[in-house]
């Protein structure tokens, strides 16, 4: 076959080919006819069924049938997307909001015994979703006859929102709950958070602080967990489907309430406006006990705004008075340049330029350091502080921490007050208790160091052994002039200002202070503030008490004295016959005298 032929055949059997194809596209075109002119028959047939066919009444009732038939689908739809909203919460905007407040979750604070302090109870809040509600109108004056602390106005501006969440009520009791839920309100819910309850109420209040509606440590302890990263500590755990073991306080429950209650008793009795007191360990530096007065109930956070409910004890700055003496003779044994055999003149007021520094007691007679202490004389004390200078009496207060900002876990805390120029006239006022005004936790540390061996000790409300406050604390003094203070204090228990706290059996020790109060920029004569150190058992120093009345009155049992001996004095001798027990401190009705607690160290003689 040549060329030619076959070019011929592969023409020829093409022709064939595309006869064919056009042939079968006819036919699938024919059938594509077919089939459209059967469905417009059929819709044609549909419509004339709807509308009807012909003129006049008939199509007019026909297109009627149709208009209703497409308002019917339109108002179908609407009505299946308005039940969608309302049936169908914004579950995305929910979690979010159940997640973050579930999440705070605060570790409890127990007290040295376990006894709960602080804890998270389950409580449920109500919320809405405003564009999920169907009418705002009935959905307030439901809610408002349900709830009337509920304010309609705010209520109906919170619904009236395209918000996918808000508050409607925090913490809602389940008494009101139950109303709420049998509303049937679409769009108003409720979810479950945390809610801080403190059980004892104001007996703890100015160590706890409080937590706020959203669980947040405001104040005390409780911002203390959230600064330190103990609240987050909490929340993983609780995330993870575990709890936290609690924070385990320094504070002995049943020793607050016996403080607090005598601490009371005191205020009213004596018509004052306010008291404060500590109780300290001194080998710890453990408060075991901290109370001010008015206090306030951290259940009710509103009521810690209240300005006379601060904490006293940690941001109060007040003149401590003649319990600065104990510092300022502490300062001279320390130096070596003072003994207890030390003599100085108090025969007559001190004369430094115009002013005159007199006694409140005065012996007029040279004084040994003891008859300065427990006589409280200003005049000898002055004399002791002029002896070291004005230098060495800052570098001491300093070295003791009375002129520095003490912060403990506690976020409150004050400033000192010093002056801005220091003088010899300062030194001579301040050494017995007037020009420096102190928070009187500091007041706490400075004393619990004279009688603990000399160790400075930063102040703790958390729990630790001797072992760990010794390693994160300072030696200011010598062992010999701690033996001296624990002299002197129990001296004074015995013969001196402190008499009416000498419990039988507690061998107290201790040293009074009253200051006057400065009002208006000067110092009142009616106005005072009564302040008490005292230790027991001063022959093993174990605790160490400072109570304070504000503006204590005088009375016809302290015959006209509002001073401290005849108030916060015998206040602080109930608290430490209360607490002692508790505490384990056993009586010792055959205790050593204060001379014998010196050991052979010489003693200065005392005159009654």
């Amino acid at each position: 076959m040549n060329g030619q032929a076959v070019i011929d055949g592969a023409f020829r059997n093409g022709a064939i080919a595309g006869a064919a194809l056009g042939r079968g596209a006819g036919a699938s075109a024919r059938g594509l006819w077919t089939a459209t002119k059967f469905g417009w028959r059929m819709f044609r047939r549909a419509v004339r069924l709807l509308i009807g066919s012909g003129e006049g009444l008939g199509l007019t009732s026909g297109r009627l049938r149709l208009a209703a038939i497409g308002f019917g689908v339109i108002y179908a739809l609407i009505v299946g997307r308005l039940v969608q909203y309302a049936v169908a919460p914004n579950i995305d905007e929910i979690e979010r909001v159940a997640q973050t407040v579930a999440a705070i979750q605060r570790p409890d604070i127990v007290d040295r015994n376990g006894t709960v302090l602080a804890t998270d109870v389950k409580v449920s809040s109500l919320y809405a979703e405003p564009k999920n509600i169907i009418d705002v109108d009935e959905a307030v004056d439901l809610l408002s006859q349900a709830l009337p602390d509920l304010n309609a106005k705010d209520l109906r501006a919170k619904l009236s929102t395209k918000k996918g969440f808000v508050w409607l009520k925090r913490e809602i009791s389940p008494r009101d709950q139950v109303k709420v839920f049998r509303l049937g309100i679409p769009g108003v819910a409720f979810v479950q958070e945390n809610k801080r309850v403190y059980p004892n109420g104001t007996q703890v209040a100015h160590v706890l602080g409080f937590a706020d509606i959203d669980n947040k440590g405001i104040a005390g302890i409780e911002k203390y967990l959230d600064t330190s990263g103990l609240t987050r500590a909490a929340a993983l755990e609780a995330g993870k489907g575990g709890r936290m073991a609690p924070i385990r306080m320094a504070l002995d429950l049943k020793v607050q309430h016996a403080v607090r209650d005598e601490l009371a008793e005191g205020m009213k009795k004596f018509k004052a406006i306010a008291a404060s007191a500590a109780i300290a360990d001194v080998d710890t530096g453990e408060i075991v006990s901290l109370v001010s007065l008015p206090d306030y109930d951290p259940n009710i956070p509103s009521d810690a705004l209240k300005p006379e409910a601060i904490n006293r004890v940690n941001t109060g700055v007040f003149e401590m008075g003649s319990t600065m003496k104990a510092l300022t003779i502490a300062m001279g044994l320390d130096s070596g340049k003072v003994s207890l055999q030390s003599r100085f003149d108090a025969r007559a007021p001190l004369q430094y330029g115009r002013f005159k520094i007199h006694d409140f007691h005065p012996q007029r007679r040279v004084l040994t350091v003891p008859e300065v202490f427990i006589h409280s004389s200003n005049i000898g004390t002055a004399r002791i502080a002029l002896t070291m200078g004005v230098e060495a009496h800052k570098a001491f207060l300093k070295k003791m921490g009375q002129l520095d900002r003490l912060q403990t876990e506690l976020p409150e805390s004050a400033r000192p007050l010093v002056p801005a120029r220091w003088g010899e006239l300062n030194t001579i006022t301040i050494s017995f208790g007037h020009g420096v005004a102190i928070a009187p936790i500091q007041s706490v540390m400075g004393v619990s160091a004279l009688v603990n061996g000399g160790w400075l000790m930063k102040p703790t409300f958390l729990q630790r052994t001797a072992e760990e406050a010794r390693a994160v604390s300072t030696k200011v003094l010598r062992d010999q002039t701690s033996v001296q203070m624990r002299y002197l204090m129990r001296l004074n228990a015995e013969k001196g200002s402190a008499k009416k706290a000498d419990i039988p059996g507690y061998r107290v020790g201790g040293k009074t202070g009253t200051a006057e109060k400065v009002i208006g920029g000067r110092y009142s004569k009616t106005k005072n503030l009564t302040a008490f150190t005292a230790v027991f058992p001063m022959d093993k120093p174990r605790y160490m008490l400072l109570a304070v009345l504000d503006e204590p009155k005088a009375l016809p049992e302290t015959h006209g004295f509002a001073t401290s001996g005849w108030n916060v004095v015998p206040v602080g001798g109930r608290m430490v016959e209360r607490i002692a027990p508790l505490l384990n401190v056993e009586p010792d009705y055959e205790a050593p005298t204060a001379t014998a607690l010196l050991g052979g160290i010489p003693t200065g003689s005392v005159q009654e």
